[in-house]
């Protein structure tokens, strides 16, 4: 993970337009809201996937790298203000407070831009048709029926409590499609992606929401690098007000099983995928 982690850091800060490039003030609100925070959980799980289609890491580097950018736009907008009005994400002042509202809102329109930039520039398979494919998932995974759309039910859903289908339904949309999209794309680096990982990333996917519901109730704010128990002050359903914190971390088990049952038919090249769900599920923030 820490190869990986460090190996990131250091292509997202090539890959991103220098601070000092005009217009600057914006360059250097982009490079605040990726760099220097944040466990890259999306782009550990598309190295994963990547080994286990022998895909270049070169390649995979580019396209986790698009992942996260998405992510990082996302979380920009999310502290926003008009959404969760939040004051601390990564254990830093939120973009907005540090650069003013405007300036983050263009610094994730732009993030976005640029993480499909990233996948037409670079040339990340052998097959044309299967990097159109790469940008056809990122975007689905991105949009209206993807984290956006997942965004906005919940938007919708404040102040009311749902049913565990619901939020299923929410989560697979607002944070699982992110992740999948990362294990899809890192896979496709190096050819198709089989069937199994794509049943591991729905699962692993869920999990990972399942847990964060489970940490905003349960860790601090210190721990958690951003502001705890913020779901609950703002009346936003989560599994822990659904199912119990019992019933939840059992689900969030039965998950880890099913993420690892998924990928054990693929042997030894999908060890860090199995270990990453287990990451995913036991960590403690």
């Amino acid at each position: 993970m820490a190869d990986v982690q460090a190996r990131m850091e250091g292509a997202l800060a090539r890959l991103l337009p220098a601070s000092g490039l005009a217009p600057a003030r914006l360059h250097a609100a982009m490079r605040y809201a990726v760099l220097e925070g944040g466990k890259r959980v999306r782009p550990l799980l598309a190295f994963a996937a990547g080994e286990v289609t022998q895909a270049p890491v070169e390649r995979v580097e580019v396209a986790a790298a698009a992942v996260e950018l998405i992510h990082a736009y996302s979380l920009v907008h999310d502290d926003l203000p008009c959404m969760d009005d939040d004051t601390l994400r990564r254990g830093k002042p939120t973009t907005h407070v540090q650069f003013g509202e405007a300036t983050a809102l263009l610094a994730g329109d732009a993030l976005q831009a640029l993480a499909f930039q990233l996948l037409a520039e670079h040339r990340l398979a052998e097959d044309p048709a299967r990097q159109l494919e790469m940008a056809r998932a990122l975007a689905a995974a991105a949009g209206s029926r993807g984290m956006a759309g997942g965004q906005q039910i919940d938007l919708e859903s404040t102040g009311n409590k749902l049913p565990a289908v619901e939020l299923e339904f929410m989560h697979i949309r607002k944070t699982g499609a992110l992740i999948e999209a990362a294990v899809r794309l890192g896979a496709l680096c190096g050819g198709d992606c089989p069937k199994a990982l794509e049943q591991y990333a729905r699962r692993v996917g869920l999990a990972f929401q399942v847990v964060d519901d489970v940490l905003d109730a349960e860790a601090s704010t210190a721990t958690l690098g951003k502001t705890a128990g913020k779901d609950s002050k703002q009346g936003k359903p989560t599994y822990v007000s659904a199912l119990g914190a019992g019933a939840v971390r059992a689900f969030a088990e039965e998950l880890r099983r099913g993420a690892r049952e998924s990928v054990a038919p693929l042997g030894a090249a999908a060890r860090r995928l199995a270990e990453l769900a287990d990451f995913i599920v036991l960590r403690k923030f």
